[in-house]
């Protein structure tokens, strides 16, 4: 059985991460798609919502499952849960060198997990969570930001902007 762990922050998931859990649903007989929780950072969203929005995203997703880790190496996470793969996406040149030295690194700590790597279509490679978060606000954002989330996502940003 093949099992992956796609990880992030997910503050919050856009439609670029929820491509690559179709793919890894795919690919994989078993997805976890972690959440992980770096205490020394800043989130916009709690870790409950980011759970949440995440959970109502990929339900009718069969082989995929939602978690979470805290303080914890991603490649241990994954050894953990019993996954033999780890997958990543690259979207540019810039996450292709930083993913390159994390594999090379996950490789040193765990060198039987895999990571393998995809590369999202030309409409969303640039769609980040730090994009969605640097358009909320200007007049009209409500409809910019509607094509690049999920809908759980969509409708928790503008509870909380409503509320402000």
């Amino acid at each position: 059985m093949k099992k992956a762990v796609y990880a992030g922050s997910f503050d919050p998931i856009t439609n670029g991460h929820l491509w690559m859990v179709e793919q890894g649903a795919q690919l994989f007989d078993e997805l976890v798609v972690a959440i992980g929780e770096n205490p020394d950072k800043k989130y916009s969203f709690s870790l409950e919502d980011r759970l949440s929005v995440l959970r109502e995203s990929v339900q009718t997703m069969e082989k995929v499952c939602v978690d979470s880790f805290q303080n914890e190496f991603l490649v241990n996470y994954a050894r953990s849960v019993g996954a033999q793969y780890i997958l990543r996406g690259v979207r540019d040149v810039r996450d292709y060198e930083f993913e390159r030295g994390m594999r090379h690194i996950n490789d040193d700590l765990q060198p039987d997990i895999t990571t393998v790597f995809l590369m999202p279509p030309r409409e969303i490679a640039e769609v980040s969570s730090s994009l969605v978060k640097g358009l909320i606000g200007p007049e009209g954002w409500r409809d910019v930001i509607k094509q690049y989330v999920p809908v759980p996502v969509y409708e928790m940003i503008l509870a909380r902007h409503e509320q402000d």
